[in-house]
């Protein structure tokens, strides 16, 4: 028994495996190729800017407790935003509290983020700013 209870074979072995993962470690070029930090700061800046420079609007979708009501679809409510931007889309509960009785709200709405100059524009067409997480 020689180093730490391995023999002289399984230390060449150990040895030789070390140096491989050493050698071919990064053969891929992903630790070579990394961009300087001050590039990245700039595009972490740029995406900042760029959804700050966002907005989330929405609609109602007219679902109505116990089933009744028939709730617009996502995708079907987005036509109505016409030429504006959409970037993402998700369906939402505005969260705030409601009488439970079936046929009325139950606060469910199409969510859109758009660019914050078409803030307007979406409002033209019945839209609200969201406000509600």
């Amino acid at each position: 028994m020689d180093l730490i209870g391995f023999n002289k074979l399984n230390q060449q072995i150990f040895v030789a495996a070390l140096m491989l993962l050493t050698l071919f470690g990064c053969a891929a070029g992903n630790c070579r190729s990394q961009k300087p930090p001050s590039e990245l700061n700039q595009n972490a800046v740029a995406l900042q800017v760029n959804v700050m420079d966002r907005v989330k609007v929405f609609k109602y979708n007219g679902s109505l407790q116990c089933g009744q009501g028939k709730a617009i679809a996502i995708i079907e409510m987005q036509k109505e935003l016409k030429e504006i931007v959409v970037y993402s889309s998700a369906e939402k509960n505005d969260g705030m509290m409601r009488i439970q009785v079936c046929g009325s709200p139950t606060g469910d709405a199409n969510v859109y983020e758009i660019d914050r100059k078409d803030l307007e524009k979406a409002k033209s067409f019945g839209f609200k700013e969201w406000s509600f997480e």
